[in-house]
């Protein structure tokens, strides 16, 4: 289970973020491409864009639920 403590500084401020279990599968960005992304130097996916509409917090839950290590949670800030 993600722990907000331990979450990337590179996500964007609100409900979703991803943390430091990220293996970098890609899943989370081809699931949710408008929200997620990758820090390449980091070798980690992070949330770049807080979901806005029905389709996009669809799609981070989607994201969230398949992540292999559980890396994304949704009690940020």
């Amino acid at each position: 289970m993600a722990e907000p403590e331990n979450k990337y500084p590179d996500n964007l401020p609100g409900r979703y973020y991803v943390d430091d279990q990220c293996i970098d599968c890609d899943l989370c960005r081809e699931t949710a491409p408008k929200n997620f992304t990758r820090n390449d130097d980091g070798g980690y996916s992070f949330v770049y864009k807080q979901p806005e509409t029905p389709e996009e917090e669809a799609q981070c839950k989607e994201a969230m639920e398949g992540c292999p290590v559980e890396a994304i949670g949704d009690n940020g800030e």
